[in-house]
């Protein structure tokens, strides 16, 4: 089997080549780039199986490079911001990215994310559970296709949060902690980092809610975390 290969974009060429190195002791293949539009070039002729993206990149941001590379590809994309405000963590997530390590990182952490995200993606179920597309009022999951649809028209979604929203259907009514959503979802459990679980909830929200503001299927339950309860 072949070995997973990394993007490792960074302009530090210290750190850059600090996290190339612990991969490939960890046995992956690693591409790795200085700045945005190089980052871009070997994303589309390497074709990685996951990227280490920072986010404050010469030529091109990791933002935008981060865009450009969701609108192409469903590949994890970890940022890696040296930015500890969580608007910029935040708008990260939102423009296709589906986790965030803040710098200074250590690099057992950053190593067990790699693994943990590439561990799923390896292991993304084609279609356990009996019914493959399940109703939602006016919203069709199709679990086997990875697909949303509303009035049957398709509707785009991260990949991350249509992950989220299968195992909450798998799950019905079971509640679930953010750190549980954590360690479920993203395969891992790491302390501090729930608002990623926030805001992938607020992205689902906005699509299978009819009033978002007063979600009555991906409920809060103050204190615990969240559940997703379907319509009798």
């Amino acid at each position: 089997m072949a070995a997973s290969t990394v993007l490792v974009v960074d302009d530090e060429k210290t750190l850059r080549e600090a996290v190339a190195y612990e991969l490939q002791q960890e046995g992956y293949r690693v591409v790795t780039a200085a700045d945005g539009r190089q980052a871009l070039e070997s994303f589309r002729a390497e074709r990685p199986d996951l990227v280490l993206l920072d986010l404050m990149l010469p030529e091109l941001s990791g933002m935008e490079v981060c865009r450009i590379m969701r609108s192409e590809s469903d590949v994890p994309i970890i940022m890696l911001t040296a930015k500890s405000s969580e608007i910029d963590k935040v708008v990260g997530l939102e423009v296709g990215a589906d986790d965030y390590v803040t710098k200074p990182f250590s690099l057992r952490e950053l190593l067990a994310r790699v693994r943990a995200h590439l561990r799923r993606r390896e292991a993304a179920p084609v279609g356990s559970g009996s019914a493959q597309t399940v109703p939602l009022g006016r919203v069709q999951v199709d679990l086997a296709g990875h697909r949303l649809t509303r009035d049957g028209a398709a509707v785009p979604l991260k990949p991350k949060a249509f992950e989220l929203l299968a195992f909450l259907l798998r799950h019905q009514g079971q509640v679930f902690t953010r750190e549980q959503l954590l360690e479920q979802v993203w395969g891992y459990g790491f302390a501090g980092e729930t608002r990623t679980v926030d805001v992938h909830v607020h992205w689902l929200r906005a699509e299978i809610e009819e009033l978002p503001h007063d979600p009555q299927l991906l409920q809060t339950v103050r204190g615990v975390g969240y559940v997703l309860r379907r319509p009798a």
